[in-house]
């Protein structure tokens, strides 16, 4: 059992997060989050082609209430926890948002939407928005490290079948909405010890399917939200919430905890700018793929299938049931949802080249899963383990892949780190081309031009709402919804 100590580790936060917001954040933290709200703001919007985007945004909006905060692509103003939940779903549904490693988190579609709504509601300025996202970063990423085994490789709380994205995200959303709130370092601490009896998520939708994994950002930052509103009027936490005998940790991990990754370096080693953006709508594990396929498509490798022998993918082993099992299925996916966890299919991606970035949501459909070419790329790939990718793995998704000609050359590209991470960083003109991808016939160019300014230009801003309420149905626009079915 972990020894409690006076501080404890929420009283840590909390004074960490009260100190953040009144001296704010070091200029390359406040850069990565004016990108990361461009990113999610984009995912909003595209997310709108999905059923399940209308269905969320349709129960929000006939809950009714007081119209504080902006649900995006929902025409009247709803309460803030509503607008939370909608953009929260929307930020995740397209396995499209930003992923921290080795903890394999998606802090940003919870804490995002749970700061807009709730500096929407209290009018806090752009400068203060920022700073409360870049501390509901920090403490998801740490709490999401504390419960990460790195002899197992791997998240405890996944292995007890727990999604810490939305249990950690739900307690990062808390601590971001209490700042905006004016709660202050108290105020933080309360936020922190009540949203941990409402952090939830179940994972088992990725074994064997159900739409449910969407709704989880986003009842995680409805959640923060409410425990920010309900400390507001005197709901109270015990300080020993995260290490307690009967707390967080003890609660999810069991006490299998390394308390250390919450509090060491706390305020001075920021871990947001190393959170790794998607250049790929796609599962992380396969855009090393992509790549790869891009490179030996920019070499000159063949892509006709009859003048391919055979594709090898090789990946790090812990990766091969999600992207390359059943292989059968995974070199014939069914819909575009499927293409997003094959390996095949994002080698052949890349071989044949992609929209936005490298590959774009106009490469994921249920028409191109079935596309015979593809189909017949995808039937000569083998996913296969690799030492040296597991010796990366899980800090960095790699791929080695060779293309064998039915002439008997060969062409081999590694890819060992993952684009849109530190080491090979998206820039501020490539993010603002994942965003028009991502808003291409949903809004109109100058609108989409206004929200991207505005976004990243946040610190200036006096009413954040300006940036939200271009999303929203008018007689001006309306950002279509697309098919009735599932596109990523």
């Amino acid at each position: 059992m972990t020894t409690v100590v006076s501080p404890s580790a929420a009283q840590r936060l909390a004074a960490f997060a009260s100190t953040a917001l009144a001296d704010g954040v070091p200029d390359d933290v406040a850069a990565s989050v004016r990108g990361r709200v461009l990113d999610v703001l984009g995912l909003c919007v595209a997310a709108h082609r999905l059923p399940t985007s209308r269905a969320i945004a349709g129960h929000v909006a006939d809950q009714g209430g007081t119209p504080e905060a902006t649900a995006i692509g929902v025409a009247a103003r709803v309460p803030a926890v509503g607008a939370a939940f909608v953009n929260g779903v929307l930020a995740h549904s397209l396995d499209y948002d930003d992923t921290h490693l080795p903890s394999v988190l998606h802090p940003s579609a919870s804490v995002v939407p749970a700061a807009l709504a709730a500096a929407e509601a209290s009018g806090a300025s752009g400068r203060d928005v920022v700073a409360a996202i870049a501390v509901g970063l920090e403490v998801t990423v740490r709490l999401g490290m504390a419960g990460y085994d790195s002899d197992l490789g791997n998240s405890v709380y996944f292995e007890h079948g727990q999604h810490a994205t939305s249990i950690c995200g739900a307690m990062g959303s808390a601590a971001a909405a209490a700042l905006l709130y004016g709660l202050g370092e108290e105020g933080v601490l309360h936020a922190l010890g009540v949203t941990a009896s409402f952090a939830s998520g179940v994972i088992e939708a990725n074994r064997t399917g159900g739409t449910v994994k969407r709704l989880h950002c986003g009842w995680a930052a409805q959640s923060g939200v409410t425990a920010a509103q309900l400390v507001r009027r005197g709901f109270t936490g015990p300080p020993t919430v995260l290490e307690g005998r009967f707390g967080f940790f003890q609660s999810f991990l069991r006490g299998q905890v390394d308390l250390d990754q919450v509090t060491d370096g706390l305020g001075e080693d920021w871990a947001v700018p190393g959170i790794f953006f998607k250049p790929y709508p796609a599962n992380h594990f396969t855009h090393t793929a992509i790549d790869a396929g891009l490179r030996l498509r920019a070499d000159g490798a063949p892509t006709d299938p009859a003048d391919i022998a055979s594709i090898e993918l090789r990946v790090p082993s812990a990766v091969i049931r999600t992207i390359g099992q059943p292989i059968e299925a995974k070199r014939a996916p069914e819909t575009g949802y499927q293409a997003q966890f094959s390996g095949p299919y994002a080698v052949v991606t890349g071989l044949l080249g992609g929209s936005g970035l490298g590959a774009g949501l106009a490469d994921f459909t249920d028409e191109l899963a079935a596309d015979p070419r593809r189909r017949a790329l995808m039937s000569t790939v083998d996913v296969v383990p690799d030492g040296r990718c597991d010796a990366i793995f899980p800090h960095q998704f790699p791929a080695i892949v060779t293309v064998r000609g039915t002439d008997g050359r060969e062409w081999t590209a590694e890819v060992l780190t993952n684009r849109g991470g530190p080491q090979r960083p998206l820039t501020d003109a490539e993010l603002a081309a994942k965003f028009a991808d991502n808003v291409a016939d949903r809004l109109p160019p100058g609108v989409a031009a206004t929200v991207r300014d505005l976004a990243l230009d946040l610190e200036s801003a006096t009413d954040v709402g300006a940036l939200l309420r271009p999303l929203t149905p008018s007689t001006d626009h309306t950002p279509t919804t697309g098919d009735d079915h599932d596109v990523p």
